[in-house]
């Protein structure tokens, strides 16, 4: 869901930063002074409306509400994104366009991490002269704190991923910061004093800067947290604090005044204000995007009934990027729902689905490429490969019906999750619902909402068992950009919780679990490589997901803003740290 050249870092505070030939937003206005655009992709080439022009508001618009502002207790992309503003983890990556923006450079920290004992221990220095919004010092044990509260009490936050649960040392025994009322905490993360952090991990973990790149790692004081309610009183690091918080509704931040630029190369702190709205009609986002008065939070893109105007339209056209984001659609078999507990059963699903339909309910060709493996082809460690190719990828009937004779079946009644808030998803799921009916499998559409996805329902067990939930409607994207950011939290069994969990198939396979573990202990990349390539063709051969699309975003670019550049590192995103207001 997820994501050195360190001699840079210095000029990424500045204009110099941006690529040659970008637009600059001052000079970039038309004979009426409006803004000229400039042209369709271009912020997949580089930094479009490059400025450094202070003051006015940057409105971000979701259609439903983010899983939690809580930097400790998120697990979309787009939170990944937006967090940055008001939590600063000790990694993070390089404003820049398409892979550039998989650059990974310092943030709290003043340099990467010095690896040890073959990758086992991993010791972070923080910057000096960091303060939170009170004026408060940073410290190396309110970062130490962060990670136990996010990773350890999975009771408490649920949300965001548990790889630090799994890889320090101890970690399994360790029972939260709010069961344990001792100071120590968790034995395995030292911190020797107040600007030196020390990570030491039960096995050699050669990608570990990448995961300390997570919005985990942003530092809670301990005097102030309040657990899941933690996410109405964030205090910031980062260079803007919360004004308001209306849960569900819209939050609203302000400049942090105790943010200094001297201890932050990446930030420019350029807006007054920043709105997030939420519960916003989909339609009237696209208007808004068009418009120039909003960004698509979610990074979506345009809905299918927007679409097909803008593409129709040159001008409008123009104002649009249509990427790759390292993501996946799929869709989930629920290996614990019967029949799909057989190996058969579930591949009379791989043949039945005609994926071009599910392509064009998505938008066609511009939404995404027909997928067939896991990995997607940006992502390292993809081999192209079709276990179950049909013609056309229209699937076949035949094959699927011997599929399920093969499985003791002749029909299937369950369950397939969707979406409430996403159209295109509540679309694709139709179309494999249209799919499966021809070969008798009988599937009924169960809608939900995405603030709540996987907190209550897709993401719950128990839930999807009692449901006779056996099909889950997923979209992924890398956690980081390697094999092992990609497939670690869909398809590793001790990925697997109650709450929260995306191993949605809840797909617990030995020898995936024990090659997952090889490759990241792995030193040699092309290694590392080779390893997740069997991974992918393991997983596609016990039939535990249906790959769907390869998917391409087309987002909206509002015109009024400037710095807007898609990047790798968030899922075909607008990067959002520095975005602002053009002159008007």
């Amino acid at each position: 869901m997820r994501r050195s050249a360190l001699a840079a870092i210095a000029a990424i505070g500045s204009a110099s930063l941006f690529l040659a030939g970008c637009s600059k937003a001052d000079d970039n206005k038309n004979e009426n002074g409006n803004t000229k655009s400039a042209g369709a992709n271009a912020a997949t080439k580089g930094i479009v409306n490059v400025s450094d022009k202070k003051g006015g508001t940057v409105t971000y618009e979701m259609a439903d509400v983010p899983d939690s502002f809580d930097p400790g207790n998120t697990y979309y992309a787009y939170m990944y994104n937006l967090s940055r503003l008001w939590a600063r983890p000790l990694m993070t990556f390089k404003p820049g366009a398409g892979q550039e923006g998989n650059t990974l450079v310092p943030d709290l920290a003043a340099s990467k991490g010095v690896p040890s004992d073959g990758g086992k221990t991993w010791t972070y220095k923080l910057r000096s002269g960091l303060k939170y919004e009170d004026g408060s010092p940073i410290t190396s044990k309110d970062v130490k704190y962060a990670v136990e509260r996010s990773n350890f009490a999975r009771d408490v936050l649920s949300l965001g991923p548990n790889y630090f649960q799994q890889f320090l040392a101890g970690g399994d025994k360790y029972k939260g910061p709010y069961k344990d009322k001792s100071d120590k905490g968790l034995s395995s993360i030292q911190t020797p004093d107040d600007t030196t952090i020390v990570f030491h991990l039960k096995q050699a973990f050669q990608e570990f800067d990448y995961l300390v790149a997570a919005p985990q790692t942003a530092p809670v004081p301990k005097a102030k947290d309040t657990g899941v309610d933690y996410v109405k009183h964030i205090v910031s690091s980062g260079s803007y604090k919360f004004q308001s918080y209306d849960d569900g509704k819209q939050a609203v931040l302000v400049r942090n005044e105790n943010w200094d630029a001297k201890t932050d190369p990446l930030r420019k702190q350029l807006p007054d204000k920043i709105v997030v709205n939420l519960k916003v009609n989909p339609e009237k986002i696209d208007q808004d995007v068009m418009a120039g008065d909003a960004i698509d939070l979610a990074g979506t893109g345009v809905q299918a009934s927007t679409q097909a105007d803008v593409l129709t339209d040159p001008a409008k056209k123009a104002n649009t990027d249509n990427t790759y984001g390292g993501r996946l659609v799929y869709m989930a078999i629920n290996t614990k729902v019967k029949p799909f507990d057989k190996v058969e059963c579930r591949k009379a699903v791989q043949y039945a689905i005609d994926k071009v339909s599910v392509q064009t309910a998505e938008g066609g060709p511009i939404r995404g490429d027909v997928a067939s493996t896991v990995l997607p082809p940006d992502i390292p460690g993809y081999s192209k490969a079709d276990v179950y190719a049909t013609t056309g990828s229209k699937g076949d009937a035949a094959k699927a019906k011997d599929q399920l004779k093969a499985c003791g079946k002749s029909s299937i009644s369950t369950n397939i999750s969707a979406r409430s808030d996403r159209p295109q998803e509540i679309d694709a799921a139709t179309a494999i619902i249209n799919s499966l009916k021809k070969v008798g499998i009988n599937a009924s559409l169960k809608q939900y909402p995405s603030g709540k996805y996987f907190t209550d329902y897709a993401g719950v067990p128990k839930f999807t068992e009692k449901q006779n939930i056996g099909l889950i409607m997923m979209q992924w994207g890398a956690d980081w950009p390697s094999g092992y950011g990609f497939l670690q939290q869909i398809l590793n069994g001790k990925a697997i919780s109650q709450s929260g969990n995306t191993n949605l198939s809840q797909y617990n396979n030995k020898d995936v679990n024990e090659l997952l573990g090889k490759a990241i202990g792995t030193q040699d990349t092309n290694e590392r490589n080779t390893l997740y390539t069997q991974i992918d063709k393991k997983t596609m051969d016990d039939a535990v997901l249906v790959p769907l699309t390869y998917f391409k975003v087309l987002l909206g670019r509002p015109q009024s803003y400037t710095n807007l550049v898609s990047t790798a590192a968030f899922s075909g995103q607008y990067d959002y740290l520095n975005i602002g207001v053009a002159s008007k």
